[in-house]
C-alpha cells in the first residue's frame, strides 16, 4: 500500500536547538504587527465604518467591473459589489466618503448611476455606532475563544501546556491581524472568520503534538527534556507537514478559482495555515523546555495504568 510523506520516516532534526532563533524571530514579527497595528491601525471595511448598503435586481446581466468604477467616481468611498443568487442581483456597499454627503443625495446619486429598470430590493443605511459595536464583538469572539481554548488545554493537559498554547494562539492572531495592518486589505466581518479559523487550525496542530509529548514522557521517564520534545516533534512531524500542506492547497484553489470576494477570504487562511503550522512546532512547543514541567505527575498516571492493567488481567 502507497502511502505519501513529505518528512521521511526517523528523521532526528534539532528543532529544540533552533528554537532560541525561531522564538527570537516570532518575538519581532509579532512586536512589527503591534506597532502597525498601535500606529496604523486596521484597514476596516464598510461594515465596521458604515456606509451604504443596496440589494438590487439589475435588468440585464451587469458589468461588475465597469459599474464598481462608475460608482467609485461618485467620491463617496470606497465600493464592493457582490453578485449573489442569479447574475442579476447585486450587492453593492459603499462607504461614506470622509466629506460627508448627505444621505438622501448620496443614495439618488447611485441611484442616477444604476439607471432605468433597476429594482431596489432593500437600501440600509450602516451608521458609524453600529460598526463600533461590530468591532467590539469580533474583539470579543477571538477573546472568548481563545479562554476557551486555554481551558480545554490546562483540563487535557498540564497549565505549562496551556500557556504554550496561547502564547503560539496569540503569536499567530497577532500576525493575522498584522497582515491586515501592513498591506492594504480589508478587514471585514469574514476576516474574523478568517483568525478564528486559524486559532482553530493552530491549535488542532498544538494540540497533536502535545499528546504526543505526554506519551513520551509517560514512556521515557528519564529522557532529557530536550531530546524528549525533538524525538515528540520529529516522530510529528509527517502528519503535520501533509496535513498543513493538503489544507493549503484545497484553499490555494479557492484563491485561485474563487473570485475576488472567495479570494479576500481564503488569502489570511492560507497565510493562518504557515503561521499556526510554525508556531506548533518552533513556539509552543520549544517553550515547555522553559517551564518546568512535572514528571512526577506523569509518572504517577503510568503506575496507575499499570497497575490497572494488572489487576484487570489478574
Amino acid at each position: 500500500m502507497f502511502r505519501l510523506h513529505l518528512i521521511p520516516h526517523g528523521t532526528k532534526f534539532d528543532i529544540v536547538g533552533k528554537s532560541k532563533y525561531m522564538l527570537s524571530l516570532a518575538a519581532i514579527i509579532v512586536m512589527i504587527c503591534f506597532a502597525f497595528i498601535a500606529f496604523k491601525g486596521l484597514n476596516y471595511s464598510i461594515d465596521f465604518k458604515g456606509g451604504y448598503i443596496f440589494e438590487i435586481r439589475m435588468p440585464n446581466e451587469p458589468d461588475v467591473e465597469g459599474l464598481r468604477d462608475k460608482l467609485g467616481s461618485l467620491g463617496l468611498g470606497e465600493v464592493s459589489i457582490q453578485q449573489f443568487g442569479a447574475k442579476e442581483d447585486l450587492m453593492v456597499r459603499l462607504g461614506k466618503s470622509e466629506e460627508g454627503k448627505e444621505q438622501e443625495v448620496a443614495i439618488q446619486k447611485v441611484k442616477d448611476t444604476l439607471g432605468e429598470g433597476v429594482v431596489y430590493k432593500k437600501v440600509e443605511t450602516v451608521g458609524p455606532k453600529v460598526g463600533s459595536e461590530l468591532v467590539m464583538n469580533a474583539i470579543k469572539a477571538v477573546a472568548f475563544a481563545l479562554i476557551a481554548m486555554l481551558t480545554y488545554i490546562v483540563i487535557r493537559f498540564e497549565w505549562q501546556f496551556g500557556i504554550c498554547a496561547i502564547a503560539a494562539l496569540l503569536h499567530d492572531c497577532a500576525i493575522i491581524f498584522g497582515m491586515f495592518s501592513v498591506f492594504p486589505l480589508e478587514f471585514s466581518e469574514t476576516s474574523i472568520t478568517a483568525v478564528l479559523l486559524t486559532a482553530s487550525y493552530s491549535i488542532n496542530d498544538t494540540v497533536v503534538i502535545f499528546d504526543r509529548i505526554r506519551e513520551t514522557l509517560r514512556k521515557y521517564h528519564k529522557m532529557e527534556m530536550r531530546d524528549l520534545i525533538n524525538l515528540s516533534l520529529n516522530e510529528t512531524l509527517s502528519r503535520t507537514t501533509l496535513t498543513a500542506t493538503t489544507t493549503l492547497l484545497a484553499v490555494l484553489s479557492l484563491y485561485l478559482f474563487g473570485g475576488k470576494v472567495i479570494a479576500a477570504f481564503a488569502l489570511p487562511i492560507m497565510v493562518g495555515i504557515v503561521v499556526g503550522t510554525f508556531s506548533s512546532i518552533f513556539v509552543a512547543s520549544p517553550l515547555l523546555m522553559f517551564l518546568n514541567i512535572r514528571r512526577d505527575k506523569f509518572d504517577k498516571i503510568k503506575k496507575n495504568s499499570s497497575g490497572t492493567t494488572a489487576a484487570n488481567i489478574g
